[in-house]
């Protein structure tokens, strides 16, 4: 067995074509078919349904592909370890983050860039945390930066990173002159734009709001933390979102913040590897990068939302408000 025929194998389970697969991998379609065709009479089994067209993986394929991913991945975690012995860590982090942790990755990602230069990192947003953890135990991340509840899946190690609290934004059009707290069950009068259901904050934010017998019905909804900025920013809508998310934008039109004295919705924002061993090198850097961070501190004295004309320079003059 070779791993060129697990490759193979792999990017046909994934890519569902054979001329996808073999495009993917960079082979003609016919050295693709026949590097498959070996793998089974080497295993003595049929690993796909074939017909005219691709028509799916037999069960012994689809357990074949679970194995493959693991022997792949950890053929790739020995070669990035071997070659970190001599040069430091190299390769590609690949990352994923739940949308309202999508502008906190910068945090941990700017440490372990510091500290291993040599690596590259590519980021993935836009993820609910379900398919962050089932990328992870199927190797198709090295980490994920998510809510501690789903990373408490089995095969996942996670390393705390802060804890999260929610506020309402809201532009200063849609509250009274001087309002800086409102109780939870009244910010449902408010027009609402929010995160979409599969998103595990707008669960948690759902569940808070069931307790007191109301059911959100918000007229938007989205699965981009950038899009859901745009559209306060408008004026028009108000949100509730992780205050974390908030240090680094830049706010809405006369933008407030307005707390949540009774809220009951936080969770802990955690770093989340594969436990599997020996695993992979750059996730193990990764999280233990992360493990050494005080980002709870460390968000706790940013002014994240400065209530600001948008027209009028910033304090660097840059445009954007500096420090944060």
């Amino acid at each position: 067995m070779l791993f060129r025929q697990l490759e193979y194998f792999v990017a046909l389970a994934r890519e569902q074509h054979f001329a996808r697969a073999a495009a993917a991998c960079y082979v003609s379609q016919p050295a693709l078919s026949s590097a498959i065709h070996k793998l089974e009479q080497e295993l003595n089994v049929t690993l796909i349904n074939r017909g005219h067209a691709f028509q799916g993986l037999t069960p012994e394929g689809e357990r074949l592909v679970i194995w493959a991913k693991r022997i792949l991945s950890e053929h790739d975690a020995f070669k990035a370890e071997v070659k970190a012995v001599r040069s430091g860590i190299t390769g590609t982090l690949r990352l994923g983050a739940t949308p309202t942790a999508s502008t906190t990755a910068s945090l941990p990602i700017e440490a372990f860039a510091a500290i291993h230069p040599l690596a590259r990192i590519r980021i993935q947003t836009r993820l609910a945390s379900d398919e962050l953890a089932r990328m992870l135990t199927d190797f198709e991340l090295d980490g994920a930066i998510m809510a501690s509840g789903p990373a408490e899946h089995g095969g996942l190690e996670t390393v705390p990173l802060y804890e999260e609290h929610y506020v309402v934004i809201v532009p200063q059009e849609l509250v009274a002159d001087g309002d800086a707290a409102m109780p939870w069950v009244e910010a449902h009068r408010l027009p609402l734009a929010l995160l979409d259901q599969r998103m595990h904050s707008r669960k948690l934010i759902d569940q808070a709001f069931a307790e007191h017998g109301i059911v959100l019905e918000p007229q938007v909804e989205t699965d981009s933390v950038a899009s859901l900025h745009s559209l306060v920013r408008t004026g028009r809508w108000a949100s509730i979102v992780p205050r974390s998310w908030l240090y680094s934008r830049g706010g809405p039109s006369a933008p407030g913040i307005v707390t949540l004295p009774d809220a009951v919705v936080h969770q802990t924002m955690v770093v989340a590897i594969s436990s599997i061993e020996p695993g992979s090198l750059i996730a193990r850097s990764f999280a233990q990068t992360s493990a050494a961070l005080d980002l709870d501190e460390f968000l706790a004295i940013r002014e994240p939302y400065a209530a600001m004309d948008p027209r009028a320079p910033a304090a660097d003059g840059t445009g954007h408000v500096s420090g944060g």
